[in-house]
């Protein structure tokens, strides 16, 4: 039985973390309603999933584009700030239930430093401009650890069914989500405190499965095309002999990495907690077993083939309720002061992209839809309503800034597997008649097509394609129908 906090600390605070958390979740929306940056190409993807609603997609579960259509069906616009909004939204959501957790188990005063500490952090500060997967995954996921917590208490079993299904939805944003079943096996296995019961563990299991089976079936009918591009990103599991040996550089980045996602107080002081496993409580060693294997999984992975610093995102929902409510005050208030810094110059970098100081971290998001206008005008003018394309970057945003106009996007037809969601699901059709437009990166023309006739040369001065020279060509569509 876990030991919560006396009844009396459990209240009082929830208003001021609805005033402080609220507060900061406005600033994000206002900062989302006056920043002119284009969708990434992460996201415009997101959005196109969002309009052809199914239970997965070529790399990623599908929640996200559930919760990109619901945002962008409820206000009747597709507009950037429209496609971002449920980021900040989410995240404020799951502020509030890891204050929650915080509260019953820590007291009101570590539950309002809790729900402030996750609200300020530089990794929430970014995927609250952004709508990203691991935006999505928070919420439930931090459902299903309070969910899991209570069950080590001794709760019903429609408890145990909450926590499955929303340890499913978590799943059915990012399949990281698995990382907390392993995580739940071993602390079962070392701390007798975090075992839930048989009978509650098989509901769990079992609401589980039945929330992420559309997804699982989706997978099975689709070649499970989400499971090879997950192999195509752990890439030595695929192709060991490849990627023999280890690179130590490629993880002391990602480590460091860690400082700026989690926060240089807050990711310092949870290693200082894994060293001091033996002196901690029951309570800290079950969150510690939800944060710790999941870093130690990616270090791995970063040592074996590099890993992006968002990919042990998973491990600071339990991370943070470990970490903030164990820090000194003067500690305390130093993370809440170093990262809401961070904080304060992101929002500014969102509303002012294009302030020098600001440009290394706004390049990527700017100068997309200059290039796809220019593309389509150039479409238009040359009277070609196919428009080609093998980059998915351009492919992303030609989707996304074409929507209500009459251009058919393609792209090239992938020879073997197709290597991204527009090379399986919108190849240029072998019965394509005429000509179409083709975007190349390159300054000749398509293999299949070498006496293709060039159209335009566009040279970006500025934003994500500076420096990058895009030639477009006029191609018989049936060019590539011969590969």
């Amino acid at each position: 039985m876990l030991k919560t906090a006396p009844a009396h600390d459990q209240a009082g605070w929830l208003a001021p973390a609805l005033i402080v958390v609220g507060a900061i979740t406005l600033l994000r929306v206002l900062g989302l309603w006056h920043t002119p940056l284009d969708l990434f190409v992460d996201e415009a993807q997101y959005w196109l999933w969002g309009r052809e609603l199914a239970f997965g997609y070529y790399s990623k579960p599908p929640l996200i584009g559930w919760v990109i259509r619901l945002s962008t069906e409820l206000s009747g616009s597709d507009s950037t700030f429209w496609v971002r909004l449920p980021g900040p939204l989410l995240h404020f959501g799951t502020s509030l239930v890891l204050g929650g957790i915080a509260a019953r188990y820590f007291g009101r005063r570590a539950a309002l430093a809790v729900a402030v500490s996750y609200a300020t952090l530089p990794m929430v500060a970014l995927a609250s401009f952004l709508i990203s997967t691991d935006t999505v995954m928070f919420l439930p996921l931090a459902v299903a650890l309070a969910g899991y917590l209570r069950l080590a208490e001794g709760a019903s079993p429609r408890m145990a069914a909450l926590t499955g299904f929303a340890l499913g939805l978590a799943f059915l944003a990012k399949y990281a989500a698995v990382y907390y079943l392993v995580c739940a096996g071993l602390a079962a296995v070392f701390i007798p405190g975090a075992r839930i019961g048989r009978r509650h563990f098989a509901v769990v299991l079992a609401a589980f499965l039945a929330t992420i089976s559309p997804n699982l079936i989706w997978n099975a009918l689709n070649g499970f095309t989400t499971l090879q591009h997950t192999l195509d990103n752990a890439d030595w599991v695929r192709a060991p002999s490849e990627r023999a040996g280890i690179n130590i550089s490629a993880l002391a980045e990602f480590v460091a990495a860690q400082f700026g996602v989690f926060g240089p107080v807050l990711f310092g002081w949870l290693i200082w907690s894994t060293v001091r496993l033996p002196k901690l409580g029951p309570m800290q060693r079950i969150l510690l077993a939800f944060s710790a294997p999941i870093l130690l999984i990616v270090f791995v992975q970063a040592l074996l083939s590099g890993a992006y610093a968002n990919w042990a995102a998973a491990a600071y929902i339990a991370g943070c309720l470990l970490v903030v409510p164990a820090l000194p005050r003067l500690l305390l208030w130093a993370s809440i002061g170093v990262n809401g810094l961070l904080c304060a110059l992101m929002l500014l970098a969102i509303s002012l992209p294009e302030r020098a100081a600001f440009q290394p971290l706004t390049a990527r998001y700017k100068g997309r839809a200059d290039l796809s206008v220019q593309i389509l005008a150039a479409a238009e003018t040359a009277g070609q309503n196919i428009i080609v394309a093998k980059d998915r970057d351009i492919l992303a945003d030609l989707f996304y800034t074409s929507r209500g106009q009459t251009q058919q996007i393609y792209s090239v037809p992938p020879s073997g597997r197709a290597k991204n969601h527009y090379a399986q699901s919108y190849a240029l059709p072998t019965s394509a008649q005429g000509t179409a437009l083709f975007v190349s990166d390159r300054p000749a023309p398509p293999d299949c097509a070498p006496q293709a006739t060039p159209l335009q040369v566009i040279k970006p001065d500025a934003g994500a394609y500076k420096g990058k020279t895009k030639s477009l060509f006029v191609v018989p569509a049936s060019c590539w129908a011969q590969n």
